[in-house]
């Protein structure tokens, strides 16, 4: 598994529209390649997924819902 992979699984829905639009302006300015962009942005995306989940389930457990 590439971490690039990892980052392309956070981009769904209007997540992707998001990476689409930050990769080129992003890509021209920088050394990184526009599927680099892409994937950190899904990354990014992803672990925010993540922590809102963790916090959701934590929220669970301790009865603060």
């Amino acid at each position: 598994m590439k971490a690039q992979s990892v980052g392309l699984a956070g981009l769904r829905g209007w997540r992707s529209s998001v990476a689409d639009a930050v990769a080129s302006p992003v890509a021209d300015r920088s050394p990184l390649r526009r599927d680099q962009i892409r994937a950190s942005v899904g990354a990014i995306f992803l672990l925010m997924s993540i922590i809102y989940v963790f916090g959701a389930v934590r929220d669970l457990l301790r009865d603060d819902v």
